[in-house]
């Protein structure tokens, strides 16, 4: 799509927006049903495209995009109408007689940029935030994922005119072309590395902008947590969706003393899950192309991979892997993994971990597995992240009752249900003063007596 064709499309949906259409709070819940309704019809061809781009299962396309969209615009479709009521505050005696009140207000026009590796989650979610605060929409799914990207413009499509909500498919020039426009919000995810970039062009709008970004989110397993159940949850997290997965524990920061039993434990739990051939199961996804496959496998160094390590560049697929020994300076500890690549590292002392990780770049997500309520209150209170869980992984993301998003490096703003419909809101503050009263204390010129000592006794 050309830059003249999105720049009117853009202006299409600005005289929409100024037209009042999206600001009624029946509106916006019929359009979250209508989108709900076109989501169980779609669902077969939304399950067969995930499948095609990132080889996921119907199980898992379900579990973890379709069922929790569905989820999201279930909870908005709830909750909308009291998200958008006013809500009345005090007033300061000084402002005698008023009412003061926020009231949430649409941004307007807002461009929605979503990543490849839960393309229809993470762009169905926002789309339904956005829609629930009262704002047109256009939206940009990445070229990583062709077929959903696909699906998702024929459903959109399907569902509301392109005035109203809008998507944009291509690559970088449309992603150049969108950023060069004046939206009043942006929310974009994805990397670190292109999240500055949209920042960059924000920034010469001063447009507000969500970033959902990543980083390298560690595990801490300290000498007395269920080993067992914490590798069982590890694996589950870590190699979901074949490793892609923003919040997946980067890797493991193992008390030294346990670090060879839950090497053991997490190996069980590899062939319980993913059988003794990862390679050969139909549930077990792939990498989203050969550029990333190249990238993750020149990471694993086979003499410290005590797990898998096998791959397959023909259909893209990488076992679920473990590494032992390694440091700080290996390869896979200077960027985030984004694949099914574990490095273990130990620890003796909590206080180095805390240390350590203070100096790091902030996490999106991070993970404690520990039965000691002091170490998890010591790591959860010292460590700046996005958010997390004790003694299990990823699941903190998976409700509408918690915003989620990052901190510091890992990003800016949270979305999720309350967070999701204040994301996309501006709150206005206003004060109604009321005509019937007017104090003169505050006009000149000044009379120091009995209105000064009036001014002092309302502003002490």
């Amino acid at each position: 799509m050309k830059e003249q064709e999105i720049k009117a499309l853009l202006d299409s949906q600005r005289k929409y927006y100024q037209s009042g259409a999206t600001l009624s709070v029946s509106f916006r819940v019929a359009m979250l049903k209508k989108l709900y309704d076109a989501i169980l019809r779609y669902e077969g061809e939304i399950v067969k495209a995930l499948s095609e781009d990132l080889g996921k299962s119907d199980y898992e396309s379900f579990m973890c995009e379709v069922g929790m969209a569905r989820s999201e615009i279930s909870y908005l479709i709830k909750h909308t109408k009291r998200f958008a009521k006013e809500k009345r505050v005090r007033t300061p005696l000084a402002q005698f007689a008023s009412r003061s009140y926020q009231k949430p207000s649409p941004y307007g026009n807002v461009l929605i940029m979503s990543p490849w590796n839960y393309p229809f989650l993470l762009t169905v979610d926002p789309i339904a935030d956005a829609i629930a605060a009262g704002n047109t929409a256009i939206v940009k799914p990445s070229a990583y994922s062709p077929k959903t990207s696909a699906v998702l413009a024929r459903l959109i499509g399907e569902c509301f005119t392109r005035e109203y909500i809008a998507v944009v498919t291509g690559g970088r020039e449309e992603n150049r072309a969108l950023l060069s426009q004046k939206f009043d919000f942006i929310f974009f995810t994805g990397s670190q590395a292109v999240g500055k970039e949209v920042l960059r062009h924000a920034a010469e709008h001063l447009t507000p902008t969500v970033l959902e970004l990543g980083g390298k989110s560690p595990c801490i397993v300290d000498a007395t947590a269920k080993l067992s159940l914490a590798a069982k949850r590890i694996v589950f997290g870590k190699f979901l969706n074949c490793g892609q997965t923003c919040v997946a524990p980067d890797y493991i920061l193992c008390e030294h003393s346990v670090k060879d039993q839950l090497i053991r434990a997490l190996t069980e739990e590899i062939e319980k899950q993913y059988t003794s051939d990862p390679l050969s199961n139909p549930d077990y996804g792939k990498i989203v192309n050969e550029k990333h496959f190249d990238r993750l496998t020149a990471l694993i160094d086979s003499e410290k991979a005590v797990v898998g390590a096998k791959t397959d560049r023909e259909r893209l697929k990488i076992s679920p892997t473990v590494l032992d020994g390694v440091t700080w300076q290996d390869a896979v500890m200077q960027e985030e993994i984004f694949g099914p690549v574990l490095p273990i590292l130990t620890y003796d002392s909590l206080d180095d971990v805390i240390k350590t990780l203070q100096n790091k770049p902030k996490p999106l997500a991070l993970y404690v597995f520990s039965e000691n309520k002091k170490t998890v209150k010591t790591v959860t209170e010292k460590l700046s992240y996005g958010g997390g869980c004790v003694n299990d992984t990823i699941i903190h993301l998976a409700t509408a009752e918690m915003g989620f998003g990052g901190v510091g490096e890992s990003g800016m703003g949270a979305y999720h249900g309350k967070a999701g419909f204040d994301a996309f809101s501006h709150t206005k503050s206003i004060v109604d003063k009321k005509t019937w009263i007017d104090l003169p204390m505050r006009y000149q010129p000044y009379q120091r007596g009995l209105y000064g000592k009036l001014l002092r006794k309302f502003l002490k």
